[in-house]
C-alpha cells in the first residue's frame, strides 16, 4: 500500500505525509514544479512535466490495488478507482465506484456552463472542517486496506 499525493494546489500535503508516517508508508508527492516535503527516507518527490494531465497520467500508470491517491481530479480518481486504488478529496470525500459516475457527469455539465461564459463562482474556500473530514476519511481508508491485507 502506498500514498499518492496530486499535489499541486493540493491543502493537505502536510497531514497526509503525517498519515502515512504514522503507519509507516511510502508516499509519492507528484507535481509539475518544486514542492517542499518532510524530511523522510518514505516521502518521495517527483516533479513531472509541465502539462494538462501529465501528474495525473504519472500517477495513474503506477496506481496498483490497495494504493490510495489524494485529488481533487475527478478523472484521475475515476483511474484510481479502475485500478482498484482508494481516491480521497482533499476535503475528505471519498470517490466510489457508486458516485463516480454522477460526479464526473456534473463536471461536464459544469464544464459546458462555464465554456458559455457563465460564471459559476468556483468551489467553496476550503474549512477547518474539510481537513478534519479529510483526516478521518485518510485514517479510515489506510485501516480499512490493512485489514484486507491482514
Amino acid at each position: 500500500m502506498r500514498i499518492f499525493i496530486d499535489a499541486d494546489a493540493c491543502p493537505v500535503k502536510d497531514e497526509t505525509c503525517r498519515v502515512a508516517a504514522r503507519y509507516g508508508l511510502a508516499t509519492t508527492v507528484v507535481s509539475n514544479s518544486f514542492i517542499a516535503i518532510p524530511p523522510s527516507k518514505l516521502i518521495e518527490r517527483m516533479i513531472v512535466d509541465a502539462g494538462p494531465d501529465v501528474a495525473d497520467d504519472w500517477i495513474a500508470e503506477r496506481t496498483e490495488p490497495g494504493d490510495i491517491v489524494v485529488t481533487n481530479d475527478i478523472p484521475l480518481a475515476d483511474r484510481v478507482l479502475k485500478a482498484g486504488g482508494t481516491a480521497i478529496a482533499p476535503n475528505g470525500r471519498l470517490f466510489t465506484h457508486d458516485s463516480i459516475g454522477s460526479a464526473l457527469a456534473q463536471r461536464s455539465v459544469m464544464e459546458h456552463i462555464r465554456s458559455t461564459g457563465e460564471i459559476t463562482g468556483g468551489p467553496k474556500p476550503f474549512a477547518a472542517a474539510d481537513r478534519s473530514r479529510f483526516l478521518q476519511a485518510l485514517d479510515e481508508a489506510v485501516n480499512r486496506e490493512r485489514r484486507k491485507r491482514g
